[in-house]
C-alpha cells in the first residue's frame, strides 16, 4: 500500500473528490494537497483500517471514500445487502459464469469486522466489474481485438446498492442490458436438451431431404424425437415435408442452417460427432456473452453498422431492428489480413473512390513486381510525398527496399477499382473501411474470408442509400449524381453512424434464434482457454455449470 494511495482515500472520505471522479484522479488530487495533509484528518482506527485495506483497489478506494469510510456489510443493517449479494453470485451462471468465482463466508458465519466487510466487499466489486466490463481484457487475449476497457461503473453501482430500498435489483441490473444479451442467456441454458440419449442408434452418414427413403430415415425420426423434434409419421423410412420441418426446427434450435436437409453437419450434431456439439455450443454463448459485457456501454439501441465477421454479414440496425443486411467478405486469416475488433463512427460515404494502397500490400504484393518490370501494375500511379504522380522512366525500383521505398500507390476512380464504385470511411489507426469490390464471385462462397482487412460489400450501394435515407428524402438520387460525376465525391453523414467490427460466432438473428458461426480466425478458442485460466468449465462440465 502505497501514502499516496491512502491519501487519496482520504482525501475522497473529507469530500474533497466526488463520489464519481476516477481514483486517478483522488490520487492527484491528494498528491497535489501533500501527503503530509493526510495526519490533519482524524478518523477512527477502524476507518484507518478499512481505509488501508482497499486504498490499492481503485473502485473500492472510490467508494468507501464516498462513504466517508463506513462499512456497508456488517451487523443488522448489513444483512439484505449480504442476502442481495449471496443471491446475485448464485444466479451468476446464468451469465455463463461459475458462481465459485465469487467465494462469501458462509451465511451463518458472524458477519463482524474487517475481515468479513471486506469478504463481501471485493466479491460485490469484481461482481460488478465482470458485469460491466467482462472478466477478460481483451487485448491481453488477442491483440486483434482493438477493444479498450471503458471507464468503470463499479463506485457509482456500489453507490446505488447501497442506497437502494431493494439491493437485489441493483445487481441484477448490472449486466448488458441488450436484447441479444438476454437471447443468449436463454439459449444458454438450452444446449443440454439437444444431447440424444446414448442409447439410440446413430443415424448413418449421408445426405437426406425430400424423398429419400431407408433405415437412416427411421434412425434420424427417432434421434429428433428423442430431443423434442417428432414429425408426424407417415411411413417411418420416407424423408416427408414432415419430417423435414422437425429437421428445420432442429437446425434452428442447434444454430446451424435451416435447410430442412440433414446433411453431414447436421447429422454429425446429432450423432455427437460433431466438434460444434453441445458443449461447444455452451462456451460459444459463454463466450459471446463476455464479448458483450466487453460492449455493455455502447448504445446499441441507436441506429449503427454492425459488421458480424464470423457470419459474414453486414447490417443497419436503428430502434433495436435490423433495417438492411447483406454478405460481405472478411479479411483472409493470416496475421497481416485478418480483420480486426473495434468500434468508431462512420463519417463519409465516398463515391468513385481512389484506392490509396495501404503500405503493406505495396512493398509485400507490388513493389517486386515493379522492380522486375517499372511498367508493371500499370493501373497504379506511383506517388511521391507530396502526392504528385511520378513518371516511372525515372524510378529506379530496384535499389530500394521494403523497408526504404519513399513512394505510395494510388489506383484512380475506374470501372475495376479495387473498391468499385464506393467506400464507407470510418477513420482509424488499422486504415479498415467498408466498400464495394469488382469481385462479386466470393460473394456466392459460404466462407468468405478473402480481403486484405477491409470489409467487402455485396449489397454497396443500398447500403449507401440506407446510410443517406436520414438525411435526405431522395438518398438515390443523391447517389446518382455523385457516381454519374465520375469524380470521386465525399458525402458527409449527418450524424455520423456508429459502426461496430464484431466477433460472435453465436448470435441471435432477427427471430431471436441463437446461430453459430465458425471460429475462423481461432479467436473464441483463445477466450475460451483465457476463460478456463479464471475457473470457468471446471471438470469440463460446461452444461452442467450453466444451468
Amino acid at each position: 500500500m502505497t501514502a499516496r494511495g491512502l491519501a487519496g482515500v482520504l482525501a475522497l472520505t473529507m469530500g474533497l473528490i466526488s463520489v464519481g471522479a476516477g481514483a486517478g484522479h483522488a490520487q492527484e488530487s491528494a498528491g497535489s494537497l501533500g501527503v503530509a495533509a493526510a495526519p490533519r484528518l482524524h478518523f477512527s482506527a477502524e476507518q484507518m483500517a478499512l481505509a488501508l485495506a482497499v486504498a490499492e483497489d481503485p473502485d473500492l478506494a472510490t467508494f468507501y471514500g464516498g462513504n466517508r469510510l463506513q462499512p456497508v456489510f456488517l451487523g443488522a443493517e448489513g444483512t439484505a445487502r449480504r442476502e442481495a449479494l449471496r443471491a446475485a453470485v448464485q444466479r451468476m451462471p446464468d451469465h455463463g459464469i461459475p458462481a465459485d468465482r465469487y467465494p462469501l463466508p458462509s451465511a451463518t458465519a458472524p458477519a463482524e469486522g474487517l475481515d468479513a466487510e471486506l469478504a463481501h466487499a471485493r466479491q460485490a466489486a469484481r461482481l460488478l466489474r465482470d458485469l460491466t466490463g467482462g472478466v477478460l481484457t481483451p487485448a491481453r487475449v488477442d491483440p486483434e481485438i482493438k477493444r479498450p476497457p471503458g471507464p468503470s461503473q463499479v463506485p457509482a453501482l456500489l453507490a446505488a446498492f447501497l442506497a437502494a430500498p431493494d439491493p437485489t435489483a441493483v445487481l441484477e441490473g448490472a449486466a448488458p442490458d441488450f436484447p441479444e444479451y438476454r437471447a443468449l442467456q436463454a439459449a444458454l441454458q438450452g444446449g443440454a436438451d439437444l444431447r440424444v440419449p446414448a442409447d439410440l442408434p446413430r443415424i448413418p452418414e449421408g445426405l437426406w431431404r425430400l424423398g429419400s427413403t431407408g433405415a437412416g430415415v427411421a434412425a434420424l425420426r427417432a434421434n429428433l424425437a428423442s430431443i423434442g423434434f417428432a414429425a408426424p409419421v407417415g411411413k417411418p423410412d420416407r424423408y416427408d415435408s414432415a419430417l423435414a420441418e422437425a429437421v428445420a426446427r432442429y437446425q434452428r434450435a442447434a444454430g446451424l442452417p435451416d435447410d430442412g436437409i440433414a446433411g453431414p453437419r447436421t447429422i454429425a450434431r446429432l450423432n455427437g460427432a460433431d466438434t460444434l456439439g453441445p458443449d461447444a455450443w455452451q462456451r460459444a454463448i459463454t463466450v459471446a456473452l463476455e464479448r458483450l459485457r466487453w460492449m455493455a456501454s455502447e448504445d446499441l439501441s441507436a441506429r449503427h453498422v454492425w459488421v458480424n465477421i464470423p457470419e459474414f454479414t453486414t447490417t443497419l440496425r436503428q430502434g433495436g431492428a435490423e433495417v438492411f443486411r447483406t454478405r460481405s467478405v472478411m479479411g483472409k486469416d493470416t496475421p497481416e489480413m485478418r480483420t480486426p475488433e473495434f468500434s468508431d463512427v462512420m463519417i463519409n460515404v465516398v463515391v468513385n473512390p481512389s484506392w490509396n494502397v495501404p503500405r503493406s500490400i505495396t512493398v509485400r504484393d507490388y513493389l517486386p513486381k515493379l522492380q522486375a518490370n517499372r511498367h508493371a501494375v500499370s493501373h497504379l500511379d506511383v506517388l511521391d510525398g507530396s502526392g504528385r504522380v511520378l513518371a516511372r522512366d525515372g524510378i529506379d525500383f530496384a535499389q530500394y527496399s521494403a523497408a526504404t521505398f519513399p513512394f505510395r500507390l494510388r489506383q484512380k476512380p475506374s470501372d475495376d477499382n479495387a473498391l468499385g464504385i464506393v467506400k464507407f470511411i470510418f477513420p482509424n489507426r488499422w486504415n479498415i473501411y467498408l466498400h464495394d469490390t469488382p469481385s462479386k464471385h466470393l460473394f456466392g462462397n459460404r466462407v468468405r474470408a478473402d480481403s486484405n482487412g477491409c470489409i467487402r460489400i455485396g449489397d454497396p450501394v443500398d447500403l449507401a442509400h440506407a446510410l443517406l435515407s436520414k438525411q435526405t428524402d431522395d438518398p438515390a438520387a443523391v447517389f446518382a449524381r455523385a457516381l454519374d460525376s465520375g469524380r470521386e465525391t465525399w458525402l458527409t453523414l449527418r450524424p455520423g453512424v456508429p459502426v461496430h467490427l464484431v466477433y460472435f460466432t453465436a448470435w441471435p438473428g432477427p427471430d431471436g434464434q441463437v446461430r453459430l458461426f465458425d471460429d475462423i480466425y481461432a479467436r473464441d478458442a483463445r477466450i475460451w482457454a483465457a476463460l478456463e485460466a479464471e475457473g470457468f468449465g471446471a471438470g469440463g462440465d460446461v452444461i452442467a455449470e450453466a444451468r
